[in-house]
């Protein structure tokens, strides 16, 4: 008998049908076999089988329909095992329940024999308990002594196991917080009246019940192994319910991780539910009881009305369970993708409103499979009724229906009424009070009451950037990732603007008792007020506004009220579109009296005045001042500070935010721009491309005196496209003396120059670059003749060695205004002769070809590293230049947060050394496009996409997250639009990149993605990128806490050098722009502050910086010695790491490539064989260098020393 062969199943196998083909097979039966080919679904014929014990047999119909289905109803058949990993690890270890089952029939017994209490007033009550060391959780007003109705005990009428656990959908809740196990204890309808609904009466005779439960629990005579606390949900006093935990001894059922959450309900009571209607006030905070004149109590009627639902709560969850095979996973998926973005439980800032709200996401799933209960005319929009789907579609498919839903669901306008039994149990139009409305298939409690609209805003958002992720991913980025494992809690990634606020001493300005006491604190109506005034007041310039603040925590049994956290977080999501105007309009002046104005008025308070404009109207208006451009982004904070001042009286003290931490990033000293100032420097990056086309104007009118017309001029500099670090200055030529040395950089910004073609250009490289200084110096002299004050000198080389057939020659100009641009002439036929030099014989087949003379190899490796200058220079350049200011005129965000990134890569001594500006500027610009979001064509507004930056501190953060989980080893695919399509080239970031080059940014011209990394970052300084990113996103995180500043984020820790070299600060030109410059360093010396110097005015030398200059000179010298870094935006070191196996010893040899010497004896113990080894020379090469940078180098530190 041959060996049975059995299929190795994947997992696949494990559909989420569970069907019993599946099963079987994946059971490994061998039962059934056949004689014959009997089509896909029969097995295959096992003696035609080759004699081998690894062989496969083929896929079953089943198998194969699996696998369609996982690619047609998962996205993708990974996405799908994907899933499958993960549904186990959210799900709490049922099979090892047993130990918790035992405490649940000891918790039962004890709450059964619970003795009964006779009726007794609620502070005689409350004083025999606190005898016991029990707070009766008592509700806002206080019981007094004039209390005319009694609170009393019985044993419970049920006890019920409800909520996740006995239908086993709970979920891994956040920040390693426990499973809860709910347990509704039936209070008996006897110890309730019929006018209980009244002023909280029920919810005090509520919590004696509960508290009489906790002394049960913790007297002397309880025996079980728990602790004992109350937990009050939201903050809500009315809400408070008992939680026990295993105590120290009891580690039996501790290892589930569970809590029990003991929750009193009323299956019945005497209380008539007309009376809870959502349109009637149950709270009389008037001194008459007429009803008529009392508002609404929404909040209050929907917390009574959720002492009824426990029961039925627990029985819809399991039909739909039943019904619904797909139900169980696709909840988890839905409530764990909440729980990453804070709409649940956790220590971490937690979207307000959605504390207990696990029934919203049940509910939310019962509405797309059972659809909607229809409203009656005139109340929303009948016609829209939303149809049911169905009960066989995958958990992926309703999960992804889920976030349709939220993405496109109007919750402020359209009400939902998910599909009841017996209709409407109130009538829809009493939830008018309701500012959203979702009522669940019982029609008795809205689960959307007392969740802000703000909030509301804020998931509708977060579904829609899901939805993006999931249809439009890139293909370097698996969006399962994204969805269900990233957290996306944190604040500085998420909102664009960030507010943390201290509500201590918050005070309404419109006070309202009646508002109080139907949010059941204080506390809960000040966060609902002020989430209604910011969301009116921001209206259209914010997506979402959102209140943040960590979730109710259980507190000790002797504390009977809640308390709650006095900061919390205002994070907004802005649209761009409006976020940033100056001007808010109000009514006209026509309606001065009418009630609009005055609320328009009452409002905004000292802000809004009457005001002209331009077409001759005249309106009630609020006008926001700012000092400059760069505070046009703190609009909607300012906003924020004035709606809290003037409705909360919270100050500017209590209000913390970092945007102007960041400018100060990005912008020079104070007293460096009050001496720019002073000599009337034009600063901007308007100004500075104002000044290049006048350039462009001026050359293109020189045709006449030139050879050869000018065709094109092209920028290709970060300050011509928004993105240079600092903003471009020009200090005016004929005041740049006396400017100190440490401010005197005058940078260059690149420009390309293209005439007209000719004939007449040589076919000999050399002689190419020779016509261009001859084109160079016939410009220089035109210009200079044409443009009074204009400066203009040719200037040649690229580093220390002359290459005659590379583009080395450029035009350095300077204009009256101080603008400097450095010109360079593209001659397209230079590529071809290039190519020629590099394969004279491109048909002749390579083994035909002769070999090449010593000469020729060094003629073509000369033509080689031409040719990549060349495409770099006049290709990519340009291309790249269009292509990101493109990008920088459709989003509002993206050049700031490309500037505050290259500050960051440059503080940490990466930028130009190792990191080209264009490979951050790419970076940047696959964040802000990798959800499908594309550059729109010319003329229409912004970037398509939910979760694109609109601050340049979103984008900074948001690019930091990236680079901390980027595996940089798989390269990028960034979907930047260049404007003109080449076919033959198609993006592909799957092949990895060479050993120099680490980073591979893929993009639409540049298949190969080594175009701005050819030169670097190698494998060392990448994984020091993602370990400084890394770094710096735990310090962003840690600024939640209110202490710190955002400067130590950019603050470089040099523990890791083996030497670091201190540089003269004062010879440094670019000195000011330095992370923590010292102002002493460029401060007048002289007795008087504008005395002229006595030394000689130094020509002006656009983009001369002799630091950069000796980092340059030793990095090319010190290439395979040590690895260098510096920080060109202005660095007072150098750091440099030793190339590791230069430590190792190893046999001495001539020209060995690095300064050696030999291993030191070790006494007697020197044996033969290690005669002769040699070490790198560390002292030696530290003395070279402080010998090269004579009058440059103050001091060398060697680590350790």
């Amino acid at each position: 008998m041959p060996p049975t062969l059995k299929r190795k199943r994947s997992g696949s196998a494990a559909s989420d049908s569970g069907s019993d083909a599946s099963g079987s097979d994946a059971s490994g039966s061998n039962k059934s076999s056949a004689a014959e080919w009997q089509g896909l679904d029969a097995a295959p014929d096992s003696q035609n089988a080759p004699p081998s014990s690894h062989a496969v047999k083929p896929p079953t119909g089943q198998e194969l329909r699996n696998i369609k289905e996982a690619t047609d109803l998962y996205r993708s058949s990974s996405f799908k095992f994907q899933i499958d990993a993960l549904l186990p690890n959210v799900r709490p270890k049922y099979q090892h329940s047993q130990p918790l089952d035992a405490f649940l029939l000891a918790l039962h017994k004890l709450l059964v024999d619970a003795p009964s209490v006779a009726p007794q007033h609620p502070l005689h009550a409350s004083r025999s308990l606190s005898k016991k060391g029990i707070a009766v959780p008592y509700i806002r007003p206080l019981p007094t002594e004039d209390t005319n109705w009694k609170v009393a005990f019985d044993p419970p009428t049920d006890v019920v196991l409800v909520g996740s656990w006995p239908t086993r959908t709970s979920v891994k809740g956040k920040d390693a917080l426990r499973y809860t196990v709910d347990i509704a204890v039936a209070m008996p309808p006897s110890l309730f009246q019929e006018k209980d609904y009244l002023n909280g009466r029920a919810f005090q005779k509520r919590a004696y019940y509960l508290a009489t439960i906790a002394a049960a629990l913790v007297g002397s005579k309880s025996s079980l192994p728990c602790e004992a606390f109350f937990e009050s949900t939201s903050g809500d006093p009315r809400c408070t319910n008992l939680v026990l935990r295993p105590s120290d001894s009891s580690k039996e059922w501790s290892k589930l991780n569970v809590q029990i959450r003991i929750i009193p309900f009323l299956p019945e009571s005497p209380i008539p539910l007309q009376r809870l209607s959502p349109s009637r006030s149950n709270l009389r905070t008037a001194a008459h009881e007429e009803e008529t004149k009392e508002d609404a109590t929404p909040i209050y009627n929907s917390a009574f009305m959720l002492m009824h639902t426990p029961k039925t709560h627990l029985l819809s969850v399991h039909a739909l369970k039943q019904d619904v095979p797909a139900f169980t996973d696709a909840l988890t998926l839905l409530r764990v993708w909440a729980n990453q973005r804070g709409y649940g439980p956790g220590i971490r800032a937690c979207v307000r409103g959605f504390e207990g709200k696990g029934m919203l996401w049940a509910s939310i799933l019962e509405l797309l499979v059972h659809g909607e209960e229809p409203p009656p005319a005139g109340f929303g929009k009948a016609s829209a009724r939303r149809k049911p789907l169905g009960k066989g579609l995958s958990p992926y498919q309703l999960f992804k229906a889920a976030l349709d839903f939220l993405a496109r669901h109007r919750f402020g306008q359209d009400a939902v009424f998910v599909k009841s039994k017996d209709g409407h149990r109130f009538p829809p139009a009493s939830y008018f009070s309701h500012e959203a409305v979702f009522v669940d298939s019982s029609s008795s409690v809205n689960l959307l009451a007392g969740v802000p609209l703000s909030s509301l805003d804020l998931l509708r958002h977060d579904a829609q950037a899901t939805l993006d992720a999931l249809d439009h991913s890139s293909l370097s980025e698996d969006p399962f990732q994204t969805v269900f494992l990233q957290d996306h809690r944190d604040v500085f990634g998420r909102f664009d603007v960030v507010l943390r606020v201290d509500v201590s001493s918050a005070e309404m300005r419109a006070k309202s008792a009646h508002l109080v006491a139907d949010h059941g604190s204080v506390y809960n109506a000040l966060l609902a007020n002020l989430t209604s005034v910011l969301r009116r007041g921001l209206g259209n310039r914010a997506k979402a506004v959102a209140v943040l603040h960590p979730s109710s925590d259980v507190r000790p049994l002797t504390q009977a009220l809640p308390s709650s956290s006095s900061v919390l977080y205002l994070g907004m999501i802005l649209d761009t579109e409006h976020a940033f105007r100056l001007v808010d309009h109000g009514p006209s002046a026509e309606e001065q009296e009418s009630e609009s104005a005055k609320q328009f008025r009452d409002f905004w308070g000292d802000k809004a005045e009457l005001r002209r404009f331009k077409d001759g109207s005249i309106t009630e208006s609020v006008v926001w001042d700012i000092k400059s451009a760069d505070e046009r982004v703190h609009v909607p904070a300012m906003i924020a500070k004035h709606l809290l001042q003037r409705h909360f009286s919270i100050g500017s003290d209590a209000v913390q935010t970092w945007q102007s931490q960041y400018d100060a990033l990005l912008r020079a000293p104070d007293s460096i721009r009050s001496l720019y100032e002073s000599r009337r420097a034009s600063m901007g990056f308007k100004t500075a491309m104002a000044a290049f086309d006048t350039l462009v104007k001026q050359m293109k009118a020189l045709d006449d005196q030139l050879p050869l017309a000018i065709l094109n001029v092209s920028a290709a500099s970060s300050a011509l496209r928004y993105t240079e670090a600092f903003v471009p200055v020009a200090v005016p030529l004929a005041s740049r003396p006396g400017l100190p040395s440490a401010a005197s950089h005058l940078p260059a910004m690149e420009i390309v120059v293209e005439f007209e073609k000719s004939g007449r250009w040589p076919d000999d490289l050399r002689a190419v670059q020779k016509i261009k200084l001859a084109f160079f110096e016939q410009l220089a002299t035109c210009l200079m003749g044409a443009v009074k004050g204009l400066q203009a000198s040719v200037v040649l080389g690229d580093g220390p060695v002359r290459k005659e057939i590379q583009d080395e020659a450029a035009l350095d100009i300077v204009t009256p205004d101080g603008w400097a641009f450095r010109a360079r002439i593209w001659h397209d036929r230079e590529a071809t002769l290039l190519d020629r030099t590099i394969d004279p014989q491109p048909h002749v087949p390579k083994a035909v070809k002769k070999p090449l003379t010593p000469e020729e190899v060094r003629d073509r490796q000369a033509a080689i590293e031409a040719k990549e200058v060349y495409v770099r220079r006049f290709v990519h350049a340009p291309r790249h230049h269009r292509a990101v200011a493109a990008l920088s005129h459709r989003s509002a965000a993206f050049a700031g947060t490309v500037r505050l990134v290259k500050r960051w890569f440059a503080a940490h001594w990466l930028l130009r050394s190792h990191v080209r500006e264009e490979a951050v500027e790419l970076l940047c610009a696959y964040v802000f496009l990798r959800t499908g979001a594309r550059v729109q064509a010319e003329g229409a507004a912004g970037i398509v996409g939910a979760d694109v930056p609109g601050t340049k501190e979103r984008g900074f953060a948001t690019v930091l997250e990236f680079l901390k989980e980027w595996d940089w080893t798989k390269g990028l695919v960034v979907p930047l639009e260049f404007g003109e399509r080449d076919a033959s080239v198609t993006p592909d970031a799957s092949g990895r990149p060479s050993t120099r080059a680490a980073w591979s940014l893929v993009t639409e011209f540049d298949p190969e993605g080594r175009m701005w990394t050819s030169d670097g970052p190698d494998a060392i300084v990448a994984r020091r990128v993602t370990a400084l990113a890394k770094a710096a996103w735990d310090g962003l995180c840690g600024l939640e806490s209110g202490d710190g500043n955002v400067k130590r984020l950019f603050h470089h820790p040099t523990d890791d050098y083996d030497f670091v070299v201190e540089l003269n600060l004062a010879l440094s030109p670019r000195y000011y722009q330095n992370v923590d410059a010292d102002a002493s360093v460029w401060a007048a010396k002289g007795k008087y502050a504008n005395a002229l110097p006595k030394e000689p005015v130094s020509a002006v030398m656009p983009g001369f910086d002799p630091m950069t200059m000796f980092h340059d000179d030793l990095k090319r010298t010190y290439e395979d010695t040590a690895l260098l870094f510096y920080d060109v935006l202005g660095g007072s070191r150098i750091g440099g790491v030793w190339v590791p196996n230069l430590r190792t010893p190893r046999p001495f040899r001539v020209l060995g490539g690095f300064s050696s010497i030999p291993v030191p004896k070790d006494g007697n113990k020197q044996k033969e064989k290690s005669q002769g080894l040699v070490v790198l020379n560390e002292n030696a090469v530290l003395a070279e260098i402080g010998q090269l940078g004579h009058g440059y180098v103050v001091k060398i530190t060697q680590k350790g020393a």
